[in-house]
């Protein structure tokens, strides 16, 4: 089977930048690309690449398409290097066969810092929220995050997401607070950055508060790393990053783990393949991390502005 190719770049604003440890984050970049068949059936796909957490440049992504013929192959696409995890995805998504996804809850994202307790009577709307940390004084983040507990629905949970941005030092002081508050703090998310695999471990084994491995499992190979070397905690996968959709399934089903799948902030296009995967392979006791369409107002695809009119419970 061969498919027509073409492509088309698109952008989109975030509402207000984007904080984390990994700096400030104000434009989405991407790629959409467009597959038809002999028959004129037409097939979409998303690369979303964010090179900072592991994946290929968005240039990188480019140079990959603009070397591709205008007629490609199936087995072009799984011929796809590992060095283009986000143009994995983007390829063999386009082509999954379309199915409705699972019943799921999503997780709210919640701006940074202060302004998290702002969003007011916004917080009803999920019963898990994420919020980013190691982006101010520990102290300070402290004193907010216990404001956040009062301000926050009695039944909901939070996410801390430290983007591997603590120091051990500061880890332990995060995960001893989180031992204060067992029962509210769901998990804290990738709190040391990806080279000190072994300390993350040594803080699972040392504290009751779950821990889950983000940037650390960015891909595949990072994945069977993590795996490999030890970790039994939670994994955060990113489909839209993390490389080939049918070699993700195959391990998955092959090493049951526990898994929560999140949003690379993907287009709708993206969005609803790496939803239909979360609801063949996540654990189904963790809401998806899928709750960041507030934080676009619209869609540009080549130059097109379309609504950002996916609905989260599709």
């Amino acid at each position: 089977m061969s498919y027509k190719f073409s492509f088309s770049e698109y952008s989109r604003s975030f509402s207000s930048p984007l904080k984390t440890s990994h700096g400030s984050w104000e434009l989405r970049e991407g790629i959409i690309i467009h597959l038809a068949d002999d028959t004129g059936k037409e097939y979409n796909g998303e690369i979303a690449p964010i090179p900072w957490f592991g994946s290929e440049s968005l240039s990188a992504a480019l140079s990959f398409c603009q070397q591709l013929p205008s007629q490609i192959t199936m087995e072009m696409i799984y011929a796809i290097p590992d060095e283009l995890p986000a143009c994995q995805f983007g390829f063999e998504s386009a082509l999954f066969d379309e199915k409705e996804a699972a019943n799921l809850k999503f997780c709210g994202l919640l701006p940074t810092g202060k302004a998290a307790l702002s969003v007011g009577e916004g917080l009803e709307k999920y019963d898990t929220w994420k919020w980013k940390i190691a982006v101010g004084e520990v102290e300070e983040e402290l004193e907010i995050l216990d404001l956040l507990i009062e301000t926050l629905p009695k039944t909901a949970k939070l996410r801390l997401d430290a983007n591997g941005g603590l120091s051990y030092d500061a880890a332990s002081i995060w995960l001893e607070r989180c031992e204060a508050l067992l029962g509210k703090i769901e998990f804290i998310e990738q709190p040391l950055p990806v080279w000190e695999f072994e300390k993350t471990l040594g803080l699972s084994r040392c504290y009751c508060s779950a821990i889950a491995l983000d940037e650390s499992v960015a891909s595949l190979r990072d994945l069977a790393s993590c795996y490999e070397g030890g970790w039994r905690g939670i994994f955060v996968i990113k489909p839209g990053i993390i490389g080939s959709p049918s070699r993700l399934r195959r391990f998955l089903r092959e090493n049951p783990l526990d898994v929560v799948f999140s949003s690379v902030f993907e287009t709708s296009v993206g969005r609803k393949a790496a939803l239909q995967l979360a609801g063949e392979l996540s654990h189904p006791g963790y809401a998806v991390g899928f709750g960041v369409n507030h934080w676009f107002t619209t869609e540009t695809f080549g130059g097109l502005r379309l609504p950002n009119s996916f609905q989260e419970n599709v």
